[in-house]
């Protein structure tokens, strides 16, 4: 029997645990140096507002929370640009408030940067300011006439200096790099490009008619094998390999012509 009255005790402490969350919404961010403006409906019976109460990362607000809308002001809670944020609001649990602008709380792209190098070897660095949130980095590197994708980093997201490093393996020749950052608003923030020439010879590939590897080498040694990135397109303009080696497995792939890019470079091949 005290077995059943503590599992019951315990059923109804979980229940109105579920409740009490149920009347809470809670939003996480990063301030932006904006408020947030919330619609505030009347409870089911008529009587009163939504909203009970709303907390700022753990402190009750003294915002006027007694009408249709409201606005809960960040002034007050001394925060800076980029500070994490926490809001709670407490409303009841027949009814339910609308956040109107919970974008504001979103990381947002505003690095500045300061200096970036990259030398021979394609070690990227790069030093920025003004970070207001944690948003990665994409590296982005210049190859087949298009800006290719060759890595990320996770931002730092602090308005102070932050430094970053990334190895890119080079193409032969003139090679460009930069960075990149996309926030919610979907519009991409851009670095400038850093540019270096790299020690790495010409690459060539063979055959030209392959029915199981297409190889990578040094341009007129065929015996010196030589790793690149790689992109193999259909006659449709598909992607159906990509990768890095010195060789590509094209076995698998149905006969007919295929478009090649490797190293700075573009080629065609026939899959036998």
């Amino acid at each position: 029997m005290k077995k059943f009255v503590l599992y019951l005790f315990l059923l109804l402490a979980a229940v109105n645990q579920i409740k009490a969350q149920g009347g809470v919404i809670i939003l996480e961010g990063n301030y932006q140096g904006k408020n947030l403006y919330i619609q505030n409906p009347f409870g089911s019976g008529g009587v009163g507002f939504c909203v009970t109460e709303v907390k700022v990362n753990g402190n009750i607000t003294t915002d006027e929370i007694n009408s249709s809308a409201f606005e809960i002001d960040m002034k007050p809670h001394k925060l800076n640009i980029g500070d994490k944020l926490e809001i709670k609001i407490f409303h009841k649990e027949d009814c339910k408030p609308k956040i109107l602008n919970p974008e504001v709380l979103k990381p947002k792209s505003t690095f500045e940067v300061v200096s970036m190098t990259a030398d021979k070897e394609g070690t990227v660095k790069w030093t920025t300011k003004s970070e207001t949130g944690k948003l990665a980095f994409a590296v982005e590197q210049f190859r087949w006439n298009k800006w290719v994708k060759v890595g990320e980093v996770e931002g730092n997201g602090t308005p102070t200096s932050n430094d970053y490093s990334f190895k890119v393996a080079p193409v032969s020749g003139k090679n460009q790099v930069r960075v990149r950052q996309t926030d919610y608003s979907g519009q991409p923030r851009l670095s400038k490009p850093a540019e270096f020439v790299s020690e790495m010879p010409e690459v060539d590939y063979a055959p030209i008619k392959a029915s199981k590897d297409i190889n990578f080498f040094q341009k007129g040694k065929t015996d010196k094998a030589i790793e690149t990135m790689y992109e193999i397109f259909d006659q449709y303009g598909n992607v159906v390999k990509k990768g890095f080696g010195s060789k590509v497995d094209v076995s698998n792939l149905p006969k007919g012509g295929y478009f090649l890019n490797f190293d700075n470079k573009m080629g065609e091949f026939v899959k036998k």
